[in-house]
């Protein structure tokens, strides 16, 4: 399976490919605040690149548990800044993570190459129509609610069918606004909308979101469940993280969202060398 576009190519044959998170923000659960001031995420995503990053995912709202939404605006004067010098700089793809369609406009006009959107097309509508015309990967998540109401009880009568047709919905409207569906990217939401077991069990049950014959990125990254099994904070979760990533690759991952790029670097490493049975 492959995603082309522009001079990129993510072959998922040949490898997991591992984004590294730049949140832009003053609240983000794990780093809020440590990558706000516009020179210090720049060299964060420099850092992240040389660690061994494949993608780049800049976001400028918060989407932790019982946040609160920002206009687009103020996103779009956090992001900007520092999308325009590092897609300038580096030459791996950059993605945009907002749910806004201004946001991501100007973004890919700033250079981002993916759009990276946790409402799954759900909160702006006119994101499906930019998507399609800007012709960059689509990135759609699965989440229960919103962030300020989606762990208020999340309830499920059949927790992986009830994603799985969800996604297979959000796709559909996908490309019935023009998106082609060989650029769409599915991920289940990990900690959007679920209790801390509904994350274990769809990290054990991934394969089954093969269904969709989309690339399945995983976000696990220093999340809460992770604080509940560990009693840690969430800058002490990352080998905790690792433990998610290579459990999630061998079901099935394409792609992992992380926090710590150079831990995460080693640990796909050796899950594709299982995964495949041989080195690279």
């Amino acid at each position: 399976m492959k995603v082309e576009w522009q001079d990129y190519c993510l072959d998922f044959s040949c490898k997991t490919y591992i984004m590294g998170i730049l949140n832009v923000t003053p609240d983000s659960f794990s780093d809020g605040g440590q990558f706000f001031d516009i020179q210090k995420a720049i060299d964060h995503a420099y850092t992240m690149a040389e660690q061994g990053a494949d993608i780049i995912d800049v976001g400028g709202e918060s989407t932790r548990p019982y946040s609160k939404k920002i206009s687009a605006n103020e996103e779009i004067d956090r992001v900007i800044p520092v999308l325009e010098v590092i897609c300038r700089e580096l030459t791996i793809p950059v993605s945009i993570d907002t749910q806004k369609a201004a946001v991501a406009r100007e973004a890919v006009r700033a250079g981002a190459s993916i759009i990276n959107d946790i409402s799954a097309l759900r909160s702006d509508p006119e994101m499906v129509t930019f998507a399609a015309q800007s012709r960059v990967p689509l990135i759609l998540m699965h989440m229960k609610g919103t962030p300020s109401n989606m762990q208020n009880n999340p309830t499920y009568d059949n927790l992986i069918q009830e994603i799985i047709d969800f996604l297979k919905d959000a796709i559909n409207r996908a490309v019935d606004g023009g998106v082609e569906k060989e650029k769409i990217i599915v991920d289940p939401g990990i900690g959007f909308g679920k209790t801390f077991d509904h994350n274990l069990q769809i990290i054990r049950d991934l394969s089954m979101f093969s269904v969709l014959e989309r690339p399945i990125l995983l976000g696990t990254s220093r999340k809460a469940f992770l604080g509940h099994l560990l009693g840690r904070e969430a800058g002490e979760r990352d080998l905790g993280t690792m433990a998610t990533i290579a459990a999630g690759i061998l079901n099935g991952a394409h792609m992992v969202r992380v926090h710590n790029v150079e831990m995460a670097v080693d640990t796909v490493k050796v899950a594709d060398a299982i995964k495949r049975g041989k080195a690279a």
